[in-house]
């Protein structure tokens, strides 16, 4: 079980048209997300505390799959919260299809190693803000979506009651750089800033 926070940005315009089965922005994904665990643990193994990002790329439609995969942990786990982690961010020890980690997973032909590293992470869901930054690896940045009509601030949600992640995500706008096994360039595109509780069949409601 793990309980705690989520922030994903990649390069779709805002909202991403691939969750409501349209066809990607640029016609191919690319994606970082990561999260804080507030309360967690696999098994009799503590998660609390600890933070983790993953990268991803998809040459078309992640439905399509053939894609990349980078998990990186942060440096500060042991041997066994590493082992957790791990298991978890790669979709294994659950129930089929039951977590994004698994549909995720699922759609890749290449999964790198992990990496352990300095996590600087912070999230704020109802604020629209993040930060993350994994010295000389990646770099990216959560901020709210500003209005082109009142230049404020923009909350926008949404609210997915079967979702495999979230029942609701605030939306947002992004900034990432990565240089690691996969390298990202995004600027000014999808943002999105949730809580996250799941075990190993899904969703907490």
């Amino acid at each position: 079980m793990i309980r705690g926070t989520e922030f994903t940005n990649c390069n779709c315009a805002w909202g991403c048209p691939c969750l409501f089965g349209a066809k990607s922005t640029h016609g191919h994904c690319e994606e970082v997300l990561c999260g804080h665990i507030e309360v967690g643990n696999f098994n009799d193994t503590n998660l609390d505390g600890l933070d983790w990002a993953m990268l991803m790329y998809w040459p078309g439609e992640v439905a399509d799959g053939n894609g990349t995969q980078q998990v990186i942990i942060e440096e500060r786990a042991d041997p066994a919260q590493r082992e957790a982690l791990q298991k978890i961010l790669h979709g294994e020890s659950t129930a089929p299809a039951a977590t994004h980690f698994f549909v995720y997973n699922s759609t890749m032909s290449t999964v790198l190693d992990t990496l352990y590293a300095p996590i600087e992470l912070s999230i704020d869901v109802d604020a629209r803000m993040a930060s993350l930054t994994v010295d000389g690896l990646v770099e990216s940045r959560g901020t709210p979506m500003i209005s082109p009509y009142s230049g404020k601030p923009a909350r926008t949600r949404i609210n997915m009651p079967g979702g495999r992640r979230y029942i609701c995500a605030e939306m947002g706008n992004g900034n990432t750089t990565a240089r690691a096994g996969i390298e990202l360039d995004f600027n000014d595109s999808y943002g999105q800033f949730n809580v996250l509780h799941m075990n190993q069949d899904g969703i907490i409601r």
